[in-house]
């Protein structure tokens, strides 16, 4: 059974990356300075599309951008630091609410597990505005400068789940050593990338159709193919899984802790059911 897990450490990393942020505990007045922030950002965001898609990225400038959102040049500046960033309004506050699905995992759940809930905020932050999305998937296709943007912006949540899960090795299951990272970094990797595969699919068939169920599949063959060598969480315990299940004649027993992740509950009887 897996071993609670061990802290990663210091000397394996040995070039520290920037990092990213973490949910911390916020007033009243500054969820709403934020909420006014990422209402201003989606505004000028909608702006620059509306200009690329008229007038096209090269020929669009900044100062027309403001003026079509009705705001300062240095308004603009406050929130983007180019004209290409413009169009991703929504990924710090994203990567905030990925880090905080982190950091506030259930102690019991497979880390991969987690990460793949926290990645859904990214899929819920395309889904909440499909045409907005096709419209930005489009643009991005078509020029190199915000194709460059969305690939940095993939890397930030690429390093953010590599940390997390370096964090959780399953002592147990793998000789503990120089290649934690390597592993660490690959699984976070096929997380990003089962994500991207479904959100751009679901996007280039113009942002219809049950992605999370699309997404939960893609994400059950990077378990199948990831988890044996990324521990449970930090406190699991060895003699308390959080679901158990097993056939008893023609009736499936199944026990699961109130907190067990549903995903995680449907994963047991039906590796039952399979052998049944």
């Amino acid at each position: 059974m897996p071993q609670p897990a061990k802290a990663a450490r210091p000397t394996r990393t040995a070039v520290e990356e920037p990092r990213e942020p973490h949910v911390g505990t916020e007033s009243a007045g500054s969820r709403r300075a934020a909420a006014q922030r990422l209402t201003m950002r989606r505004k000028l965001a909608a702006a620059a599309m509306e200009l690329f898609a008229t007038k096209g990225y090269e020929a669009t400038t900044v100062d027309e951008i403001a003026a079509a959102a009705g705001v300062a040049r240095r308004t603009f500046f406050r929130h983007f630091r180019s004209k290409e960033e413009a169009i991703f309004p929504d990924h710090d506050d994203t990567l905030v609410r990925a880090a905080g699905v982190l950091d506030a995992a259930p102690a019991h759940e497979n880390p991969l597990d987690t990460v793949c809930r926290g990645i859904k905020e990214v899929m819920r932050m395309y889904a909440a505005s499909p045409a907005v999305s096709v419209e930005r998937y489009r643009l991005t296709r078509e020029v190199p400068a915000l194709r460059e943007r969305e690939i940095a912006s993939v890397a930030r949540y690429e390093r953010l789940f590599t940390r997390y899960l370096l964090g959780h090795f399953d002592e147990t299951a793998h000789h503990v050593g120089d290649d934690d990272p390597l592993l660490a970094e690959v699984a976070a990797s096929a997380v990003v990338t089962a994500h991207n595969h479904v959100l751009r699919r679901w996007l280039r068939g113009g942002g219809v159709g049950d992605v999370e169920t699309q997404l939960d599949h893609a994400f059950a063959i990077v378990r199948d193919t990831f988890g044996a060598g990324i521990g449970v969480g930090r406190t699991a315990q060895e003699d308390s899984p959080a679901v158990s299940a097993r056939a008893e004649g023609e009736v499936l027993v199944t026990v699961a802790r109130t907190d067990a992740p549903l995903g995680e509950v449907m994963r047991a009887i039906e590796k039952v059911l399979k052998k049944s």
